[in-house]
């Protein structure tokens, strides 16, 4: 078990060491690129829209509660402040990962995982084109990219979110909320939100193309390893999550 765990780990580096090269032809290389951030991030605008600001509401809802449940009086404005940073540093970056995971991740490796069974990709082969960097870094690029913009939106709306539950709930006035939201927070907890992003949007970038690039069979292995591939990505996440958290946080 762990001889063909670390052999599977080799061969997705050895991927990556074909994948991270320079492209063969930068005007195709573009249109790639542009393609994969509409298929990977634009389409996922709703998604991320929607399950931001009920997240956001549900937070701030926790967070009244707690603070409300406190031997100690704490000021309704520490919900609009609480529900800020616990989205920055935790739930924006991390949730809304795991939930493009899902989406992006069963997609790419259901779309290289086809092009594998129908012979696509041995077509590149033998036609001299690297096909890791033709399929894979266009990928890369487009969540390193888009995926921040992602989470900044996520992040808006869920506090957004908040303030909508606090108007639907009464339990907290506008103002209260607006001046929790404005308090001092130190700036190296948004730099820790977008640097953990980038990284997750790699792993969800390369682990499913990784499960795709090396299927073997047909419908049915393409389907598996769509499975497997969200599976891995997610499992990836939250060990990197963790790691992060003790590098930068601690």
């Amino acid at each position: 078990m762990l001889k063909r765990f670390l052999s599977e780990i080799g061969a997705y580096f050895l991927l990556l060491s074909k994948t991270l090269k320079r492209p063969q032809k930068a005007a195709i290389f573009g249109k790639l690129f542009m393609r994969e951030v509409y298929d990977l991030g634009v389409n996922s605008f709703g998604l991320v829209l929607f399950t931001s600001t009920f997240v956001g509401a549900v937070v701030a809802i926790q967070m009244f509660n707690n603070f409300s449940a406190s031997s100690f009086p704490v000021p309704n404005s520490f919900v609009g402040y609480a529900t800020k940073v616990v989205l920055i540093l935790e739930f924006a970056p991390t949730i809304i990962s795991v939930v493009l995971a899902g989406k992006v991740g069963s997609y790419i490796a259901s779309s290289i995982g086809t092009m594998r069974v129908t012979e696509q990709i041995d077509a590149l082969d033998i036609m001299g084109v690297n096909s890791p960097n033709f399929l894979i870094l266009p990928k890369i690029l487009a969540s390193i990219i888009f995926n921040p913009l992602l989470i900044a939106i996520s992040i808006v709306f869920g506090i957004w979110g908040g303030y909508l539950a606090g108007i639907a709930t009464g339990s907290w006035s506008k103002a209260d909320y607006i001046t929790g939201v404005q308090m001092y927070m130190p700036q190296h907890f948004i730099w820790y939100a977008f640097l953990k992003t980038a990284v997750f949007a790699f792993l969800i970038a390369t682990i499913p193309a990784y499960f795709g690039y090396n299927v073997k069979g047909g419908s049915l292995e393409v389907g598996r390893a769509s499975t497997q591939a969200v599976v891995w990505t997610i499992v990836s996440i939250i060990i990197m999550n963790l790691i992060l958290t003790q590098m930068f946080l601690s």
